[in-house]
């Protein structure tokens, strides 16, 4: 008995894991629209070690924003992500394309998302393969999915708040997963001067069996910081986080 109430609890553990990866905030309300900018970035391990030189490009026309963050590595390495997204009293992603190769990365991978059609296709190649897999998954895509806009998204919140957000995982097949927000102000020194800003955590909540056996083999995601300058226009000031699904934590800053 005490090994059959045991397997159920863990089946009711993962059902409800299941139902509340389904559970979604609304999008986030535009409160700092964006503008056409080209910000320099710079990629770093986390003990400071430059490991690649990046910039975002960011266009905006009839209420579109398009963002193209690219960062080309030491080792050759690219990582390559644009985003659209229409910023129409919400912000909302249409589409999302990623591209990551290089012996930076645990795969080589391309990821094309369609936020309408909920059509999710990812094109990947372990290191030494030969040729490529491809995982085309029809997904129901929540409102507030965040691919390549989490900056963007935080900008947008109170520096107190606690929300939640959506993001769709190349693991490498695509999976979607929730995340849970919380932040904080607090002071920080930048360019050798204290400023206030605000530091939010993103946890990572995997749903489904996933979800319930990754910390037991150290599958679950860690969390993602990321630094907001606060004082009229909020602007990032630099993230610590995995660049993608099972990978080292890496600093990016202005």
């Amino acid at each position: 008995m005490r090994v059959k109430t045991s397997l159920l609890a863990r089946w009711i553990l993962c059902l409800s894991l299941t139902c509340s990866a389904r559970l979604t905030a609304e999008p986030v309300a535009v409160r700092f629209a964006e503008a056409p900018t080209r910000t320099t970035l710079v990629l770093r391990s986390l003990d400071g070690t430059i490991l690649a030189n990046g910039d975002q490009i960011q266009s905006v026309s009839a209420g579109h924003v398009t963002s193209q963050v690219v960062f080309n590595f030491t080792d050759g390495s690219v990582h390559d992500e644009t985003s659209v997204f229409s910023q129409n009293g919400v912000f909302r992603l249409l589409s999302y394309h990623l591209v990551q190769k290089g012996p930076s990365f645990r795969w080589a991978l391309e990821m094309t998302m369609n936020t309408q059609t909920g059509r999710v296709t990812v094109r990947h190649r372990d290191r030494g393969g030969n040729e490529d897999e491809i995982e085309d998954a029809t997904l129901q895509l929540p409102s507030d999915v965040a691919n390549g806009m989490m900056v963007t998204v935080l900008k947008n919140l109170s520096s107190s708040a606690r929300s939640a957000a959506a993001f769709v995982a190349a693991i490498p097949e695509p999976r979607p997963v929730k995340l849970a927000i919380s932040a904080g102000s607090e002071s920080l020194s930048i360019a050798g001067s204290s400023r206030r800003v605000t530091h939010y955590v993103i946890k990572a909540e995997i749903g489904g069996l996933a979800g319930l056996f990754a910390p037991l083999f150290g599958k679950q995601p860690p969390d993602t910081h990321v630094w907001i300058a606060e004082g009229g226009t909020p602007a990032f000031v630099r993230s610590e986080g995995p660049l993608y699904y099972g990978g080292p934590l890496w600093r990016i800053e202005r």
